[in-house]
């Protein structure tokens, strides 16, 4: 569902992501661990068609994002760090006019079910997104990605700032989008919530991806001591 080969981007003389080797499959999880400057963020920019690669190929369920980026987002969802909604509209509002934008026109019973499906409670589906916490907002976005019926999901620090709970929902709500076949590639500081679940996880480190993990192979590691020990390697 989602793949980079050799996928490079430079800024000046420094590569943000150097000859990246990456593969997401359907109904996989794949959480990329770095810390900041590492070019998680780069390379979600890159599979969004966001950026030009200096070398290498970003492709979404086969299609090249360099050749074709629009064809490509058409099978993409992403849910940033903090989702950009129209916050004078209300959830339904949000998701009935993002829908559209992506081609895809719904009853508003449907929307509805989908927000709900998406875990957001149906009296909030008609209040401002003024009034959302961050973590209602996600849901809104996760609706979207049903609405849309994306194959893969990219997600770029989905739990900074959600409590326990919050985190907890998400986390839930992902399964359940992998479970149906999306391709889930989430860029993340949280080694608790990329332990508890990814089926992979890589470390990414100077743009280079230096390791990856089945979620079998440090079932019973310390991941966080892993982690450290390739940011020092």
């Amino acid at each position: 569902m989602l793949e980079a080969e050799k996928l490079t981007k430079r800024f000046q003389d420094r590569a943000a992501v150097d000859r990246l080797d990456l593969r997401v499959e359907p109904g996989e999880i794949f959480a990329l661990l770095g810390p900041n400057g590492a070019g998680k963020t780069t390379t979600i920019n890159l599979f969004l068609g966001f950026l030009k690669p200096d070398g290498g190929d970003a492709r979404v369920v086969g299609e090249s994002v360099a050749a074709d980026p629009v064809a490509a987002r058409r099978k993409l969802a992403y849910i940033p760090e903090m989702v950009s909604l129209y916050p004078r509209f209300s959830g339904i509002e949000n998701l009935d006019y993002f829908s559209r934008l992506g081609g895809r026109v719904h009853p508003q019973a449907e929307l509805l079910e989908l927000l709900e499906r998406a875990g957001l409670a149906r009296e909030a589906a008609s209040r401002r997104v003024g009034t959302y916490s961050k973590g209602m907002r996600q849901k809104v976005g996760i609706a979207l990605a049903l609405a849309t019926g994306a194959k893969a999901l990219l997600l770029d620090e989905p739990t900074s700032g959600l409590d326990p709970a919050a985190s907890h929902e998400f986390s839930r709500m992902l399964h359940k989008l992998a479970d149906d076949g999306v391709a889930i590639l989430m860029a993340t500081h949280d080694i608790f919530r990329a332990r508890e679940d990814a089926a992979r996880i890589g470390i990414l480190v100077n743009g280079q991806l230096t390791a990856q993990y089945s979620r079998e192979e440090i079932q019973d590691k310390d991941l966080e001591k892993i982690y450290l020990e390739s940011l020092n390697a």
